[in-house]
């Protein structure tokens, strides 16, 4: 069998390609690490190992971490050791429940070993920058005032099988777990052996968390853990700490409940060697978000913006925070992108962030004397994990395009120049070129976007073309995606238009309004102006199209598809349908409460249209997506062969079709199911827009293959 013309030819090909995410920075900038997913040997997942690279790009990367279960959270230490986590079997251990320990490689190298493990496992691991100071994130069941009362919980309900969750308080889920009955919390790894029972350092039973290391030996020294954030601290929804470089103190994003089932987010700080902590920010109608801290530690840079109205969209502004009185100061207020900083150069002078911007991502340096905003990088790329290095000439980061994945970069913070350093996955063939796309749309808003194109040149009608409607909504098409990959639709002849009609983030504050609490207004209006541009093209063909979409995206196909009839099939993954029903159901019906009104949804709810839907459409949608809940897919299945324009048949037959996973949340991210989604979406476009005959389905389906003629 010859091999394909590229990884994007064949399904199988594709989902083994190997994925880069993730960077750390040593504390003396000499190491690089970064984390490579690659696919298991039965196919049904990823597991991810450690690799370093070298800072200067002279040497080739390595890997330095091996297990089937794969490693994550890869954090240094300020001795230049390497912590991470993994739910490898310990050699050392006995544990009879396999959970993600904290794992530790020496600065000078050898054997990874764990140095702590506790019952229910650890989800991350954070460190100082110039200070012997460990933190750790897990979660702690309520009831419980020591790792060994946890413990011994734990196993109760495990013993009696209950899975059962009391819950007294908003929310009770989350994307695609449930929370509880263990609330996340943060702590403090203590070097030594763990105080006897009872007690901690200060004789304080309260707020104390202990984890004797198992399997201990003079090469791996004892630790345990002090928990930081019990008692009455603020909940933690998702604790990612963000740790002074002294290792003093850390400040935490914290939920703050409200009336009427809302919440909010605010600061907080919390002592690292007492405990101690304090609130920094909690003001109503304001919500904020911790950044990094300055080298002297004096100084935050937060992002706060008001809380969401029917009339009001986000407005996220840096501030410069006082860590210890909280006092806010604005940050380049003028500035209307919505910036997410990254980190502080090592002489305080500057912050380093990153932000949407007309269909990329770069990296801006703000002063923090005078606010002033320069951008440092201008390649068609979207960057993410920042890290400078200690003599503040050089950042690392990860950029992506839709040109290559994911990888690792080094920036010349002086003159701008970018250069690829030596990594541990090649940039795939890509079957296909880039233009960018723009028009100007009835009320004169300038609407731009992406267009893959096939490497060949179309046939005498063009190339058929797909739109893709980005998801969010507040979102832009600038980076690559695993998910919904374009160069997949190349390979086999379709264009992909990926535009950023209103309600895009990187085109400023007004363009957002424009679609706020009109979904089907502006962002309509814009998704069909930039399709007429592009279908007016020599090499496009007018007469094959689809129109494709995710989440907000599928929102948005269901709302085309109620509205036009100009598409060939419409493929709706992950959509909403019902707005009247939708928002007391997803996982922050607050938010949606914030967002529309009754009125608004009820004039730009799609299931108000099924009786126009004339286009086949393909339905998908995951049982275990909590974000937009399966009842939205049912309904839509339901409402579509009951009432559409173009309903089922007396027998039941229909040309619409719904794919469904049971085990998947809001993504498809099993890679066989990855295969499924693409193999399905395909044959479902080749019968209804090329018009060709319905193609084989994958065999594990469990369907009959479609008989042919005999010559």
């Amino acid at each position: 069998m010859s091999a394909p013309a590229s990884a994007f030819h064949d399904l199988d090909h594709y989902v083994a390609l190997p994925r880069v995410s993730g960077l750390t920075l040593s504390p003396d900038g000499s190491r690089l690490v970064t984390t490579v997913a690659t696919l298991n040997r039965k196919g049904t997942g990823y597991a991810s190992a450690l690799w370093e690279l070298d800072p200067t790009g002279e040497r080739p990367a390595h890997r330095i971490t091996r297990s089937s279960k794969g490693e994550a959270g890869a954090a240094f230490g300020v001795d230049g050791a390497l912590y991470f986590t993994s739910s490898r079997p310990d050699p050392e251990g006995e544990e009879d429940e396999a959970a993600t320990a904290l794992w530790h490689i020496p600065a000078q190298g050898g054997e990874a070993r764990v140095v702590l493990s506790r019952a229910g496992g650890i989800s991350g691991v954070f460190c100082a920058e110039n200070a012997d100071r460990v933190v750790v994130t897990g979660g702690l069941l309520p009831g419980a005032g020591s790792e060994e009362e946890h413990a011994t919980l734990r196993k109760r309900r495990k013993d009696a099988g209950v899975d059962a969750i009391l819950h007294s308080s908003y929310p009770i889920r989350y994307w695609d777990h449930d929370l509880g009955p263990e609330v996340p919390h943060v702590f403090s790894v203590q070097r030594g052996p763990s105080p006897r029972p009872g007690a901690d350092e200060s004789g304080d039973t309260e707020g104390e968390a202990r984890s004797p290391l198992p399997g201990t030996t003079d090469r791996a020294p004892e630790m345990h853990l002090r928990l930081l954030t019990g008692g009455t601290f603020p909940a933690l929804h998702d604790p990612s700490p963000i740790i002074a470089p002294d290792g003093t103190f850390a400040l935490l994003p914290v939920t703050i409940p409200e009336a009427r089932a809302s919440l909010r987010e605010g600061i907080a700080r919390v002592d690292l060697a007492t405990g101690d902590r304090q609130t920094l920010f909690d003001q109503e109608g304001q919500e904020a978000s911790p950044g990094p801290i300055s080298p002297d530690g004096t100084r935050a840079v937060v992002v706060v913006g008001r809380t969401t109205s029917p009339t009001e969209p986000p407005q996220p502004r840096l501030q410069l925070m006082d860590t210890t009185s909280g006092e806010l100061a604005p940050l380049a207020p003028d500035w209307e992108l919505w910036a997410t900083p990254m980190a502080w150069l090592p002489d305080a002078s500057a912050v380093l962030v990153l932000a949407d911007s007309d269909g990329r991502r770069p990296v801006f340096r703000v002063d923090v004397a005078n606010g002033e905003v320069t951008q440092l990088t201008h390649d068609d790329a979207a960057w993410s994990e920042l890290a400078v290095s200690p003599d503040g000439t050089t950042a690392y980061g990860v950029r992506s395009s839709y040109l290559f994945p994911p990888e690792v970069v080094r920036l010349d913070l002086a003159s701008g120049e970018v250069t690829r350093l030596p990594g541990p996955v090649d940039r795939p063939t890509i079957p296909g070129r880039l233009e960018e796309v723009e028009t100007t749309t009835a009320d004169g808003a300038r609407v731009r976007g992406w267009l893959a194109l096939p490497q060949d040149r179309p046939g005498p009608e063009g190339h058929p073309l797909l739109l893709w409607i980005h998801g969010g909504p507040l979102g832009s098409w600038n980076a690559w995606t695993w998910r919904w990959n374009p160069w997949l639709m190349t390979a086999r002849g379709y264009a992909v238009l990926l535009p950023d009609p209103a309600l895009s983030t990187g085109y400023g504050q007004d363009f957002i309004q424009r679609g706020w609490g009109a979904w089907g207004d502006a962002p309509y209006t814009d998704l069909m102006a930039i399709t007429d541009a592009v279908e007016a093209r020599a090499d496009i063909d007018a007469s094959r199209t689809a129109a494709m979409g995710g989440s907000f995206g599928g929102y948005m196909a269901n709302w085309v598809a109620g509205h036009t009839d100009r598409f060939k099939a419409v493929v709706t993954h992950a959509s909403l349908w019902g707005l009247d029903a939708f928002g007391s159901t997803t996982d922050a019906a607050f938010y949606w409460q914030r967002e529309m009104t009754q009125e608004m949804s009820g004039k730009h709810s799609p299931h108000l249209y099924v009786d126009q839907i004339v286009s086949p459409m393909l339905v998908i949608h995951g049982d275990k997506d909590y974000r937009v809940p399966i009842g939205e897919g049912l309904r839509l299945w339901y409402e579509l062969l009951s009432r559409s324009g173009r309903p089922a048949e007396p027998d039941g037959s229909t040309v619409h079709r719904f794919l469904y996973f049971p085990h998947e949340n809001h993504w498809i991210l099993a890679p066989q199911h990855a295969k499924v989604w693409y193999a399905v979406v395909l044959a479902f476009l080749a019968e209804h827009v090329l018009g060709e005959e319905p193609e084989a389905l994958p065999e594990v389906l469990g369907l009959v293959a479609p008989q042919k003629d005999e010559a």
